[in-house]
């Protein structure tokens, strides 16, 4: 959840191609559009030069000797910390279908549009490989940004011939501009590097934005979760505890991250005064979160993110785990915590195919420390937690390293954690963002950045699912007051970002039954969901708040 994770990665994408390794590739539907048109500039970087593409930090170059066609080609540098993102904001047409395409050559190189579809390599392949992938924009889109990316420690990728292709006259394309930082991670951000947020499409119908449920809330209410960006700065800038609006029920502190990666000893640092001027005192911080809970509001340390990676190896790392989050739990006075485990902090041992009763030591530690915590603090104590969907929903199709070996190990990990402390979960909320296509219960692949994906994402945990596809394991439905949406605030905080009018189709769909679009939630419709999460508030401040206001328009 941090940029640098971008929260992740546009990242879960990239999981989702490992994980299917030696399984089944994914394939993406491209729909057809009338080339009449070419609508970037510098496609083919034959004026040796990058302009007017514009990538993360300086990770981008023009170079020779990589080319595909002609001498020149884009040189993605990326390293553990960078993607490597270059992007181009160009002028479009209203209602009208796009194909974006580009020869890439590298481990896992993404290529998509600010806010709405795109797809990757599934394998380094030797050579250049040809990716493709079509969007339609809305009724008042005039502008699209591009990007190219590569992954998180996979070294440089490169990129020739990347085209937009579509029906009229192509408009003058200018660079984007981005925030002064790129977006941290969120509860893994992925965040957008630079570029003007593109429209998000509207859903078929007009939801109400005003209409509030008419059976009872769920216990405690619903509730609205957001990550504040208390130990670093980036593009969204720093927030004080004080300033953080009352409409936040859930304020989730990022974040805790651990001293070594299998030591187990996690610290809370918050963000120094050179790097987040006008950051407030200690005292007044800790003050401010009192104040925020006499209004009854819940602040818990969140633990992981984009560059926390946590690995429990070991009893001794469970054992300091507890101690230190207990430690830093006391110091303000806080609610509980969250887990935002990203990147490889959870996989599963070759053989651990059950995950109703895991024997990976990552996995058994981190149940038994939580569930140690929740016995000292007792009821009171707050559990969320924040996965992925490549941990969680992943887990319908993918398990671990599979039957036959081959597969991310990591894929589905979060389930044996979910259902290992679900009598202690307060709260589940996946992060739709930043993530590749997944199966639903349609045995249909849904694609971020839409209501279908938010209601199949969500239908699946209020439903239950077979894992691997094993109707004799079937990972048990959560109630739906455990359960709430993760969404990005806008197109910085992470890719897959939809407007207000989208998320109120898939709340409608979710919980009255109606606007379901082409999926229909298996689970009906659910009332009693909780609500939803998003990162971040520091990103949804600087978006004017558009995602809180619209879910208190929502419900009330």
């Amino acid at each position: 959840m941090r940029t640098p994770r971008r929260k992740r990665l546009l990242a879960a994408g990239t999981a989702w191609a490992v994980a299917a390794a030696g399984a089944v590739a994914l394939s993406f539907g491209l729909a057809g559009s009338a080339s009449a048109g070419e609508f970037l500039v510098n496609g083919g970087f034959e004026t040796n030069a990058l302009n007017p593409w514009t990538c993360t930090g300086s990770t981008g170059s023009v170079v020779t000797g990589h080319a595909r066609t002609g001498s020149y080609a884009l040189a993605g540098a990326a390293s553990a910390s960078d993607t490597a993102q270059c992007v181009q904001t160009v002028a479009v047409a209203p209602n009208t279908t796009y194909t974006l395409s580009a020869y890439v050559n590298g481990a896992y190189v993404y290529l998509g549009v600010n806010g709405g579809a795109s797809t990757w390599t599934p394998s380094t392949g030797g050579g250049y490989q040809k990716l493709s992938v079509s969007f339609t924009t809305t009724a008042t889109q005039t502008s699209a940004t591009v990007f190219t990316h590569g992954w998180y420690g996979q070294g440089t990728y490169y990129a020739d011939d990347v085209s937009l292709d579509g029906p009229g006259a192509p408009a003058s394309p200018s660079a984007s501009a981005s925030p002064s930082k790129s977006a941290s991670p969120s509860p893994s951000a992925s965040a957008s590097p630079s570029g003007s947020p593109s429209a998000s499409a509207s859903p078929s119908s007009s939801p109400s934005t005003s209409s509030s449920p008419t059976t009872p809330p769920p216990p405690g209410g619903h509730a609205l979760v957001g990550y504040l960006h208390a130990s670093f700065a980036n593009g969204a800038g720093y927030l004080k505890m004080a300033d953080v609006p009352d409409s936040w029920d859930i304020i989730d502190l990022a974040f805790g991250e651990p001293d070594s990666i299998t030591g187990g000893t996690i610290h809370f640092n918050r963000c120094p005064a050179t790097e987040c001027p006008g950051v407030e005192s200690d005292a007044d911080f800790k003050a401010a979160i009192a104040a925020k809970q006499a209004k009854g509001k819940k602040v818990l340390l969140s633990i992981g993110g984009q560059n926390g990676e946590v690995q429990l190896t070991t009893t001794a790392a469970r054992d300091n785990f507890v101690n230190s989050v207990s430690a830093i739990i006391d110091k303000w006075g806080l609610d509980g915590l969250d887990i935002d485990f990203e990147g490889h902090s959870l996989s599963l041992n070759t053989g651990d195919t059950d995950f109703k009763n895991p024997t990976t030591p990552v996995i058994t530690n981190l149940i038994s420390a939580v569930k140690t915590l929740k016995a000292k603090y007792g009821a009171k104590f707050q559990l969320t937690m924040a996965p992925e969907t490549f941990f969680v929903q992943l887990g319908y199709q993918y398990y671990g390293s599979g039957p036959w070996g081959g597969q991310d190990p990591r894929a589905g990990a979060f389930l044996p954690v979910i259902y290992g402390l679900r009598d202690d979960l307060t709260l589940l909320h996946v992060q739709d963002y930043n993530s590749g296509s997944i199966m639903g219960l349609d045995n249909q692949y849904h694609n971020m950045g839409s209501a279908d994906f938010h209601i199949a994402m969500t239908d699946m945990l209020l439903t239950g699912f077979p894992v691997a596809g094993n109707t004799n394991n079937v990972f048990p439905a959560l109630k739906p007051s455990q359960v709430a949406i993760g969404m990005p605030a806008n197109s910085y905080a992470g890719n897959g970002y939809v407007a207000p009018a989208v998320v109120n189709q898939a709340l409608d769909c979710l919980t009255k039954g109606t606007s379901c679009g082409s999926y229909t939630p298996r689970a009906g419709k659910q009332p009693n969901l909780r609500g939803l999460m998003t990162w971040s508030i520091n990103w949804d401040n600087y978006n004017g708040n558009e995602f809180s206001k619209n879910f208190h328009n929502y419900f009330g």
